[in-house]
């Protein structure tokens, strides 16, 4: 977690850049440090504000690469084993 010391103001006017057929924002250093944005944000609206923020991770971020390389050392038996179907017969489908 960082232990960056908040900004002593809560608001501060900025100027819109015009970049293509967007515009943006020049983001202070101290903002961008405080809240730990790097590279991606991100965006929403809500009420009558743009709102930036960390990206959260990905719910299944990794999950591909995990389960090769559980795959290439061969650790990937099933935990539970095989299991009868018994009951099948009985199901109308």
């Amino acid at each position: 977690m960082l232990s960056v010391k908040p900004l002593m103001f809560d608001f501060m006017k900025a100027t819109l850049r015009k970049i293509g057929n967007s515009q943006g924002v020049l983001i202070p250093k101290p903002f961008l440090t405080q809240l730990g944005l790097e590279n991606e944000v991100e965006m929403n609206v809500e009420g009558d504000a743009i709102v930036l923020r960390r990206p959260r991770n990905s719910t299944r971020e990794g999950w591909a690469e995990a389960s090769k390389l559980i795959a290439k050392k061969n650790e990937d038996a099933l935990v539970l084993g095989d299991f009868a179907n018994e009951d099948d017969a009985e199901l109308e489908w």
